[in-house]
């Protein structure tokens, strides 16, 4: 019964990580894309106009 205790763990870690790697993949694209890349482009466009707040508020 070695054997069992040896492989159990091994079996649900991969078990786990395809579970986590299923879940990413799933949460790729969808409804919301449009949404969270037009707000990463506004990000880039106000950082890249006026730079980063963090910038300005470090140099003060």
């Amino acid at each position: 019964m070695d054997y069992v205790a040896a492989l159990v763990p091994p079996v649900v870690m991969a078990i786990a990580f395809t579970a986590l790697v299923v879940t990413i993949v799933k949460s790729q694209g969808g409804a919301n894309k449009a949404k969270e890349d037009a707000i990463v482009d506004a990000m880039a466009r106000a950082e890249a106009a006026g730079g980063s707040t963090e910038a300005k508020t470090a140099g003060a």
